[in-house]
C-alpha cells in the first residue's frame, strides 16, 4: 500500500501532455521548497508543462491550507512528485502510397506530495 507520510497531494489525471515533456520539469522542483518551487516553474522555459505543473503545485498548496488552517506554508516542500503515463489516444495521419502512418496523442497523470520541514533549533 501506499506511504501516507504525506501532508497534503494534488493529481491531475489525463492531462493532454506527453509525460516525458512533464518529467523534464517535475525533476527541477523535487525536494525543494514550495516558494522556491514556484519561482523555477514560474521562469521555466518549458511553457505548457510548467503551468500544468505549477497548476497541480498551487492546488496542492490550497489542499494543505484546507485540511490545516493553521499550517505555515513556508515550511513545506515537495517531498514526492511522479508522471505516470496515461492512456494515449491513436489517430492517424496519411502516408505515401495509400498507407497510413499511427499517431499517438499522450497523456499524463501527474501527482504532488507536500511535507513540511520541521524547522531544527
Amino acid at each position: 500500500m501506499e506511504n501516507t507520510a504525506y501532508i497534503a497531494k494534488a493529481e491531475a489525471k489525463y492531462v493532454r501532455i506527453s509525460p516525458q515533456k512533464c518529467r523534464l520539469v517535475i525533476d527541477l522542483i523535487r525536494g525543494k521548497n514550495v516558494g522556491e518551487a514556484l519561482t523555477i516553474l514560474h521562469f521555466s522555459k518549458k511553457g505548457k508543462a510548467a503551468n500544468i505543473v505549477e497548476s497541480v503545485l498551487n492546488s496542492a498548496i490550497a489542499n494543505a491550507q484546507q485540511k490545516f488552517p493553521s499550517i505555515d506554508v513556508d515550511s513545506l516542500y515537495v517531498s514526492k512528485c511522479l508522471v505516470n503515463q496515461g492512456p494515449s489516444l491513436k489517430r492517424v495521419r496519411p502516408a505515401p502510397m495509400g498507407r497510413a502512418y499511427r499517431i499517438l496523442r499522450r497523456t499524463s497523470h501527474i501527482s504532488i506530495y507536500l511535507n513540511e520541514r520541521i524547522k531544527r533549533r
